[in-house]
């Protein structure tokens, strides 16, 4: 890091005005070394109930706005974000974590969800449907629902929180957006970035303090019509019952444990190489994160050795030291979490057969590690581990793994790694999940769809399919007399 670069100063943003000094405030830590970044203004009640009139007014005159002239403010913002990438990833290294190279790369990454949204702003189509009298005419129309709110989470502080603005303003709604309190500086910069690029005071806010109070009290507010929350199944859960209650729409994205099929007939050491590298990846905190390792029997132990390997040899440290592949943990209690698994683990007689311990006294760093010879009982084959562990079990043939795979009512990501298509196309049918990636890790692009089934959420962060969430339809029907 360079002499110069200080740490983002944090603050709220409402109604275009930037508030920074509050009664009540979070320390903000570096997760590589403890020490204290900054501090985290509260918002009051009266904050909270500013920030739905703003968006409210706000939201009254951006849904008329041109399609076109929203699209160019997104492309503004996209190319701010890439312009100042390096000095974004930088802080969100000392608050979330990860190395240097993440941190950049996901800034330039959600730079294309903005240029993907500015696109399709001006694809939102209505249609309209042949009458069966000739005098009527009938019409299906778009419009955007209000008011949103949005929750998201501190392992991709950037990605996440752009997704759900860009969607929302896409569309014609303005946002009320609460980040995270460990990681949000990325937040911060989005919000500083968009009001550069011209976004209309009140399109978006920002928001920091309790979560269940801000939710609480922003969807029971009638200006706000939608939420949308990245996080935890039993947060997501409480969430969509309480927008229930309010009739308020809803999008979840919530936690996977996403199973790895890797067959005999694959590429076991290239599969392995990948794998590894993806495990790694953020020290293991993402939701489509590869979790539970299957391996056909016959390819097991050679599959083992090649990704022990690759895991071990994973280079462990500051992000914004060179070289560094992985950084620590975000905060002290995922540490707690990884050797409860790994304790769990060796309690039912699995093998821990590298890492399974922290790294060092100062910071969260825990070591990547690889559990085999358990059974399916373990706690890390049914509970999302969310950090760098992956238990690795042999399977027998293909019904039998398929059973397994599908055995937890997560639904969010798999993974399948074949040389046949057959094979690959058969297993891809038979998963019970929102999105199958085959020989390779094709999720999460702009264009593409990216959501869950069953307890891992519903509704879509990606493709045509996000603006769902944020568009009502209304149909519009008319009689014309014939004239005389």
């Amino acid at each position: 890091m360079t002499a110069s670069h200080t740490y983002e100063r944090l603050g709220m943003l409402i109604g275009g005005r930037w508030l920074y000094e509050t009664d009540r405030q979070d320390a903000v830590v570096d997760p590589a070394t403890g020490a204290i970044l900054g501090h985290l203004p509260h918002a009051t009640d009266a904050d909270l109930a500013a920030a739905v009139s703003t968006a409210q007014r706000a939201f009254e005159m951006w849904k008329d706005s041109s399609p076109l002239e929203r699209g160019r403010i997104l492309r503004r913002f996209a190319d701010l974000a890439r312009k100042h990438a390096d000095e974004i990833a930088r802080n969100m290294v000392l608050d979330q974590g990860k190395p240097l190279a993440e941190a950049i790369g996901e800034i330039r990454f959600a730079a294309d969800h903005a240029d993907w949204h500015a696109e399709e702003a001006r694809r939102i189509y209505g249609r309209v449907i042949p009458a069966r009298d000739p005098c009527v005419q009938q019409a299906v129309l778009r419009e955007p629902v209000g008011v949103c709110i949005a929750f998201t989470p501190w392992n991709f502080p950037f990605s996440q929180a752009l997704r759900k603005v860009v969607a929302a303003l896409a569309s014609g709604c303005t946002i009320i957006l609460k980040g995270p309190a460990e990681s949000p500086s990325s937040t911060v910069a989005i919000a500083r970035l968009m009001q550069e690029a011209g976004l209309p005071d009140g399109c978006l806010n920002i928001v920091w303090g309790s979560s269940s109070h801000i939710s609480e009290t922003l969807l029971a507010a009638p200006e706000v019509r939608k939420i949308s929350f990245t996080g935890s199944v039993e947060v997501g859960k409480l969430l969509a019952a309480l927008a229930g209650r309010h009739m308020k729409r809803s999008t979840m994205e919530l936690g996977g444990h996403a199973p790895v099929i890797v067959f005999d007939d694959a590429d076991i050491d290239a599969a392995a190489d990948a794998l590894a590298a993806q495990k790694v990846r953020n020290a293991g905190q993402v939701c489509i994160s590869p979790t539970r390792f299957y391996v056909q029997a016959n390819a097991h132990d050679r599959f083992l050795a090649r990704f022990v390997d690759r895991m071990a040899a994973t280079t462990v440290g500051n992000g914004l030291d060179t070289g560094v592949q992985m950084g620590p943990l975000c905060h002290a209690r995922r540490v707690t979490a990884m050797e409860g698994f790994v304790q769990d683990a060796r309690e039912r007689g699995a093998d821990i057969v590298t890492g399974g311990g922290r790294i060092g006294n100062e910071g969260f760093f825990y070591a990547p590690t690889v559990v085999a010879g358990g059974s399916d009982a373990l706690r890390l084959m049914n509970e999302e581990p969310f950090g760098p562990i992956a238990v690795v079990t042999p399977f027998s043939g293909f019904e039998d793994v398929i059973r397994r795979a599908n055995s937890l009512p997560f639904g969010l990501a798999s993974y399948v790694f074949t040389g046949s298509s057959s094979r690959g196309q058969h297993a891809a049918r038979a998963l019970a999940a929102g999105m199958v990636s085959i020989n390779h890790f094709g999720l999460a692009l702009p264009e593409t769809p990216f959501g869950g089934i069953n307890d891992s959420g519903y509704g879509s962060e990606g493709g045509t399919e996000t603006f769902d969430g944020y568009l009502n339809t209304k149909f519009v029907t008319r009689f014309d007399a014939r004239p005389e």
